[in-house]
């Protein structure tokens, strides 16, 4: 028997914030995903935190915060506001479905 064969494999949710049990996952992932947009802009511009605070008027200490992925002060319109000092027009779509209800735990 070989060390592969005590793998279990389990599907994700679609969330890594909700699969480790996080509070609000679908705020973390839509901060993630505004995150990773803003650094990939400054990365194809070659941009430093310097030169993003003067092309952008945001101070360097919130790119790196970003950078280090420090998300929790950021609201997602913030987020979306840095996005439009990078020039991106930002589009986005909700969907709303009803919570899957857990099974009751025992006493």
């Amino acid at each position: 028997m070989t060390r592969d064969d005590d793998m279990e494999l389990i599907h994700g949710s679609g969330n890594v914030f909700r699969d480790f049990g996080y509070s609000n996952p679908d705020l973390e992932q839509a901060r993630a995903i505004l995150a990773a947009e803003i650094i990939k802009i400054l990365d194809e511009r070659k941009l430093t935190l310097r030169a993003a605070e003067a092309a952008t008027g945001v101070a360097a200490a919130e790119f790196s915060r970003i950078r280090n992925a420090r998300l929790d002060r950021f609201t997602l319109d913030r987020m979306i506001r840095i996005l439009g000092s990078l020039d991106r027009e930002v589009e986005v779509t909700l969907e709303f479905h009803p919570r899957k209800c857990e099974p009751p735990r025992a006493a």
